[in-house]
């Protein structure tokens, strides 16, 4: 569930609790958690509602100046209406892991482990070392440009992308990306290493 770069600070401030999503089918759960770039957030509710339900008083409190501009935002959208509650529960935990730059022998063996994972998942065979290596090159690219950099479409670059950002080793920028410090930490180790 992604969240418009307008509402970011209102959500990490605690003013914004509030969505609204067509969908086919929710992308989150209640009791489930999402990260966002305002923070960890705890879902509460998830519920199908009608959109004779939004009243101007929930648009504002989902970030938005009236219930006009909320019901233009969510029109031609296809997909049952959602209400999703939620709660911040602190800063996204990947912020501290990827701002850090010490990583002990274990630190960078478990990393190791967790990457061949993803790589022996893949159908391209190994991908992550290549993709990092090419974040690092071209920090700040678009995300397209990239993706045709290595042949991917864009959609598959973006997916692997966000599991190295979930091991703390990139993090995404208002266009494209970079590598963290601890990423950058964990090349320049398997980097001595070989």
């Amino acid at each position: 569930m992604l969240f418009r770069q307008a509402s970011l600070p209102q959500i990490a401030d605690g003013r914004v609790k509030l969505a609204y999503r067509r969908w086919k089918r929710p992308t989150v759960k209640e009791g489930g958690t999402l990260k966002t770039r305002a923070g960890l957030l705890s879902i509460d509710s998830v519920k199908v509602i009608r959109a004779s339900a939004i009243t101007e008083s929930s648009a504002k409190r989902a970030g938005f100046s009236s219930r006009a501009d909320l019901l233009a935002e969510l029109e031609g959208r296809d997909g049952e209406l959602y209400e999703i509650r939620f709660h911040r529960l602190g800063d996204d935990p990947r912020i501290a892991l990827r701002n850090s730059a010490r990583l002990s022998a274990d630190d960078i063996a478990e990393l190791g482990k967790r990457l061949a994972r993803l790589d022996a998942a893949s159908s391209r065979g190994p991908w992550t070392t290549q993709v990092l290596r090419l974040i690092e090159k071209h920090p700040e690219r678009r995300a397209v440009e990239l993706a045709q950099l290595v042949d991917y479409d864009k959609p598959s670059f973006k997916i692997n992308v966000r599991r190295l950002k979930n091991l703390g080793l990139t993090e995404s920028l208002e266009i494209g990306y970079r590598l963290s410090p601890h990423g950058r930490e964990f090349l320049k180790a398997t980097a001595k290493a070989k």
